[in-house]
């Protein structure tokens, strides 16, 4: 049996589903979602032995259905007018990031930004008045902003989290203090101003290649002599060593060490 990894809209949940065989990861379906259908990307296929719960992929996502899917992300982009319009008029303290309908039209969900909470229940009203569905404000982080919108992080490359990432893991500063990187913010940090989530997912592999490795100021005993650990290079798993006699010494370590 076959789970698909779906995710929602372009910003929705991630959600699993029973899969048929003819499915590949980045085929776009469509779903059984909350309260309609909807439309997402398959992220992930895998085997189970245990979904009779999940609801099946109802089927691929048919030229009709790309169609309406692009009506209305045109008449979504009208809705963050209206919607903008009248964030301004109440004067709430939120930002309007993006907003989306769902496949089927019976709901749009309004994305938006906020240093503190927000009470939204007129704009709510109104915004039901004038569209006559379902209304849903889902508060967002600058990472998930970042995602949304996109962008070149300090690599060069397309952001990990526009691209292939699927979930946003907690990194920390311990991360980048193990891969040896400089502990300034504008050298760790991506364009949402967070700590870059590519150091989450190196993170192992540099825990793997750091083991078995001294660190600096250790004082370790070479082929040539007793002497104190100065530079480390994980990935390589070369060690330069000062001796009492203040030669540097290389040390090249075995994978498997």
């Amino acid at each position: 049996m076959k789970v698909a990894v779906v995710r929602l809209r372009e910003a929705g949940n991630i959600t699993v589903y029973l899969a048929s065989d003819d499915l590949n990861v980045g085929d776009y379906v469509i779903v059984e979602a909350d309260r309609g259908l909807d439309y997402g990307e398959i992220l992930e296929i895998n085997e189970t032995s245990n979904a009779l719960s999940l609801k099946k992929v109802i089927r691929k996502v048919t030229g009709e259905d790309t169609r309406k899917i692009k009506d209305n992300q045109k008449m979504a982009k009208e809705a963050i007018k209206i919607c903008f319009n009248k964030i301004k008029e109440y004067n709430l303290s939120m930002k309007l990031v993006e907003a989306e309908y769902s496949f089927d039209k019976k709901k749009i969900i309004f994305y938006f930004t906020s240093e503190e909470r927000v009470d939204f229940r007129e704009l709510v009203k109104y915004l039901a008045k004038v569209f006559r569905i379902r209304i849903e404000m889902r508060q967002i982080g600058v990472r998930d902003e970042t995602r949304l919108f996109g962008g070149i992080g300090p690599c060069g490359r397309s952001l990990c989290c526009a691209t292939f990432l699927k979930n946003f893991e907690p990194v920390s500063i311990k991360m980048a203090k193990q891969q040896r990187l400089p502990l300034n913010p504008s050298k760790i940090s991506g364009i949402c101003g967070r700590l870059m989530c590519c150091l989450f997912y190196e993170y192992k592999h540099y825990r793997e290649l750091a083991k078995g490795l001294p660190k600096e100021g250790d004082k370790i005993t070479t082929s040539s002599g007793k002497g104190t650990v100065i530079s480390v290079n994980i990935l390589r798993r070369t060690v330069y060593v000062e001796l009492e006699d203040k030669r540097i010494e290389k040390i090249v370590f075995d994978k498997n060490e």
